[in-house]
């Protein structure tokens, strides 16, 4: 199934038929990230940590102490927030990153669990390959298809990507990776400076090809942490696919129900 996706970035207003869905605790304070955009501008009530309320809809991934919930805990709200949406399919489900943020789970651990929602869902860009097509394998083909100045730095990504010599799930990839916001923030409005040009500084002392230190440099690092980060690489494992010694298997999704 094909669903529609959003770029992740800061959101204030939606149609009237779209309801905004935001990871919360059940306590409801609301307070921080997507919860506190709920509260100011969705209509979601302090105190209300789970289900519908004004313009939003709230999944408990935190619980009434604040503490991160487990992931099965977490999978039960998600189920019933599918329901909710085969309940109510004239509307519309604006979905965040939920319990990628203050909960502190990993997107590969939260977006699987939505698969087989109901078509009517806007997911996060990021949730796309647990959603709707398994990950395409590295290669260096792949890598140095789309991790150059000219792709990144393209007037027109979409077109560049699409104009690449490549399947349509590393097209999927590539597009995926290149609008994962890293710099000079991440989604949740965390620094990742200090990161990237960690890994820039370990690149360039295997190869001259990433040369830390400038503005282009760190667009490009982050783009590369990104990769990192969906695939559980380090940087080690980068350079020698880059090389062409390896090519390394998409990370396979793991079993929530033992969590």
């Amino acid at each position: 199934m094909t669903y529609q996706y959003h770029d992740e970035s800061i959101i204030k207003s939606l149609a009237e038929d779209t309801v905004f869905v935001f990871g919360s605790n059940m306590a409801g304070t609301h307070q921080g990230g997507a919860a506190k955009t709920a509260h100011l501008h969705f209509g979601a009530m302090k105190g209300v940590g789970r289900g519908w309320s004004g313009q939003s809809f709230a999944i408990p991934t935190m619980n009434e102490h604040l503490q991160q919930m487990p992931l099965s805990q977490i999978q039960h709200y998600i189920d019933d927030f599918k329901i909710y949406t085969q309940n109510h399919p004239k509307l519309k489900y604006f979905i965040t990153s939920v319990g990628c943020g203050v909960a502190g789970y990993k997107v590969e651990e939260i977006a699987p669990m939505f698969k087989g929602i109901s078509h009517n869902v806007i997911f996060p860009q990021s949730f796309r390959p647990f959603v709707e097509r398994t990950l395409p394998k590295l290669t260096q083909k792949l890598l140095h298809s789309f991790i150059n100045d000219h792709v990144i730095f393209s007037t027109d990504l979409d077109q560049a990507i699409q104009g690449l010599d490549l399947s349509d799930s590393e097209k999927s990839l590539a597009t995926i990776i290149l609008n994962t916001p890293m710099y000079p923030t991440d989604s949740n409005g965390r620094d990742r400076e200090f990161e990237i040009q960690d890994i820039l500084h370990n690149l360039h002392a295997k190869t001259q090809e990433f040369q830390p230190d400038t503005k282009g440099s760190m667009i490009l690092g982050g783009a590369i942490l990104a990769l990192l980060e969906l695939y559980h690489l380090n940087e080690n494992d980068f350079i020698d696919v880059w090389n062409g010694k390896r090519t390394i298997a998409p990370p396979k999704a793991e079993n929530h129900s033992k969590k």
